[in-house]
């Protein structure tokens, strides 16, 4: 005992001060509380740094983009409400699996004939017109799935949401396309997905849980009153957009040609990948037919989920937006577009596979937050498409996307109606994997990044006109 100590005070009189504190014999007690401190310090001055950086962001930014973020996120916010028991509201009225695809299919292909057109106007006329009328429509569309009575009545107000719902979208997405410049892309459109999938998006589904839970839990006179509410936030969003946007066009007059046909198909002859997109981007868009208007019925008849857990699904995709959405719009700003794609879309067939073999309720939550990838890469993909056409193409040019992106979600809304009747509901789940893998991610390998692209050096600068 005499020589371990002896030699311990040796070692401590010859050995360097930081190999003693490196043994846990601290030379200095003030040295862990002054260690904790620098790192505060160094973690308000990141804080700092983010929020300026942030700042600087949203203050460079347009008046009629950040009017779009504002508009598009109470619109999400009101879908929110209603999303995550709409088909079981359908089914409740009396639709089977095929007529439920029906509904769907029905409003997604005149919504999607409707595209190219829309898209024509807005380069025409401007995207504010197009715009309001948009708004109108989903207004109507939550006003009929209120008062329906039977399925029948919810084609009529599937079709008019559809219909609404693209033609707005469709002047959204103009607007920010042409008014991001190339660096910021994903960023402001992941900021818009934050916004309205993340926090408003948790908002939704908590709101809805405890209207359901009041007015008498998941039936259809439970959720009717969930449209209502839906109805007046987006009538508010109309006179947002009434109010506040510009009149803007990016496309001069004398450019525009008259004979919308041959305008709609001089845009598809104008670059070497637009072709290979268009399945692109109809493909990642299915989720919104095949996927997603059967997941909460799925939960709920085949896994038992009751209002809280189907609730609690929706909120969990939200907050893997809060989370994620910022910081991957970010990266892929700084290291490229198709990187992040490859990470979030494995992530949401994850989400597909753990819905189909979850051995309880509580694995549906994990299944839900998975399903927030699929709404942070549609942004990152978005952000691609916009990067392939100068603006003055950009409204003829989504609604060419529109326009397949529907068709192909209602023809296999329609087989997925089938699928759900004849074969099995969860294969409806694999089938979309499947051809997710074995299709749209070697198109995707196949297509050039598009963040050095070199279309724009700064935001397209509208012509605006007096309202």
């Amino acid at each position: 005992m005499v020589l371990r100590q002896r030699h311990a005070s040796e070692w401590r009189r010859t050995a360097p001060s930081g190999a003693a504190r490196g043994i846990g014999l601290p030379a200095d007690d003030h040295l862990p509380r002054r260690s904790r401190l620098n790192t505060l310090a160094q973690t308000c001055r990141s804080l700092s740094t983010l929020l300026h950086k942030n700042i600087e962001f949203l203050k460079r930014q347009q008046r009629d983009w950040k009017v779009t973020v504002l508009r598009t996120s109470l619109d999400k916010f009101a879908y929110q409400i209603v999303f995550p028991y709409l088909s079981i509201y359908i089914v409740a009225l009396g639709a089977t699996g095929v007529q439920l695809g029906m509904v769907n299919s029905i409003g997604m292909i005149i919504a999607g004939l409707c595209g190219p057109f829309t898209g024509w106007l807005i380069d025409r006329i401007g995207p504010k017109k197009i715009y309001l009328a948009g708004i109108a429509v989903i207004s109507a569309s939550y006003l009929i799935y209120g008062l329906a009575r039977s399925w029948e009545t919810t084609i009529v107000a599937m079709i008019a949401y559809w219909l609404g719902f693209s033609t707005s979208i469709h002047s959204c997405a103009t607007i920010c396309g042409n008014c991001l410049v190339n660096r910021d892309r994903a960023t402001g459109m992941l900021i818009c997905e934050t916004v309205a999938a993340g926090v408003l998006g948790v908002a939704g589904p908590i709101i809805a849980t405890w209207m359901v839970t009041l007015f008498g839990g998941v039936s259809a006179d439970g959720i009717r009153p969930l449209f209502f509410c839906a109805l007046i936030v987006t009538s508010g969003t109309f006179v947002i957009v009434l109010t506040q946007l510009s009149e803007c066009k990016w496309a001069e007059s004398k450019s525009r040609n008259t004979n919308p046909l041959r305008d709609i198909s001089e845009v598809i002859k104008g670059g070497p990948h637009l072709k290979k997109w268009l399945v692109i981007s109809s493909i990642a868009q299915l989720p919104v037919g095949m996927v997603f208007p059967f997941t909460q019925v799925f939960a709920h008849s085949f896994k038992g989920a009751d209002e809280f857990i189907l609730g609690a699904m929706v909120t969990g995709s939200a907050m893997a937006s809060i989370v994620f959405a910022i910081p991957f719009g970010r990266l892929a700003d700084r290291i490229g577009r198709k990187r992040l794609l490859f990470f979030t879309i494995p992530l949401f067939w994850l989400s597909n596979l753990m819905l189909v073999f979850a051995p309880s309720p509580a694995f549906l939550l994990i299944a839900g937050v998975l399903q927030g990838f699929f709404f942070i890469g549609a942004p990152i993909t978005s952000a691609i498409e916009r990067e392939l056409v100068p603006p003055e193409q950009m409204g003829r040019w989504l609604g060419i996307n529109r326009c397949f992106k529907m068709i192909l979600s209602a023809c296999l809304a329609m087989v997925a109606g089938v699928i759900w009747d004849k074969l099995g509901p969860e294969y409806i789940f694999l089938f979309f994997v499947g051809i997710d893998l074995l299709i749209r991610v070697p198109l995707l390998i196949s297509i050039p990044e598009t963040l050095h692209a070199g279309l724009e050096s700064k935001p397209s600068q509208p012509r605006r006109t007096s309202t």
